[in-house]
């Protein structure tokens, strides 16, 4: 699908959404693969890439393996006057930027729950966010689109997994 300029639901956000949510069964693992797809193809071509990430999963819950298995996951955020702190579990040696020294994904929204393309930083294991457009934020999202450029990994090189703080309705319209 088509990249979006201006952040927007996404019916495919919710499907990745939903497949996370999945994790919260035992003995469940998830590679998550956001930045090796295909905007003309819903299958990636990279599939040793894909057998990689799934064989750290499978060495880590069922060999007992310590490696290193996902990419950073949403752990808890926190509101900081105009900007917001999130802090990641899964972050490995620490968070990293890939391709570059912006991070891109996330929006922000204040309580009219219009997002608007945020500014992100790393401090430490942290993303601080903030958007001029945004006074008072109370939610954040990342990687929330149906082909979202987000860059966020771990130095291990494994990609951030898409997550939202709201429970907003988040389906296309």
């Amino acid at each position: 699908m088509k990249r979006e300029t201006v952040p927007s639901e996404s019916n495919w956000a919710l499907l990745r959404e939903s497949q996370s949510e999945t994790l919260k069964l035992p003995n469940t693992g998830m590679a998550c693969i956001i930045d090796i797809g295909d905007a003309n193809n819903i299958h990636p071509l990279n599939k040793q890439e894909v057998g990689r990430r799934l064989s750290l999963i499978a060495g880590k819950l069922v060999y007992s393996q310590k490696v290193q298995a996902s990419g950073p996951m949403f752990k808890n955020f926190e509101v900081d006057n105009k900007q917001i702190r999130i802090r990641f579990s899964e972050v490995g040696s620490g968070l990293s930027i890939r391709d570059g020294e912006v991070l891109k994904g996330f929006a922000i929204a204040e309580k009219d729950q219009k997002f608007h393309w945020a500014k992100a930083t790393l401090k430490g294991n942290e993303v601080i966010v903030s958007a001029d457009e945004v006074r008072k934020p109370i939610a954040v999202r990342y990687g929330w689109a149906n082909n979202p450029e987000c860059n966020l990994i771990n130095k291990e090189g494994l990609p951030a997994v898409p997550f939202r703080t709201d429970n907003w309705n988040a389906a296309e319209k």
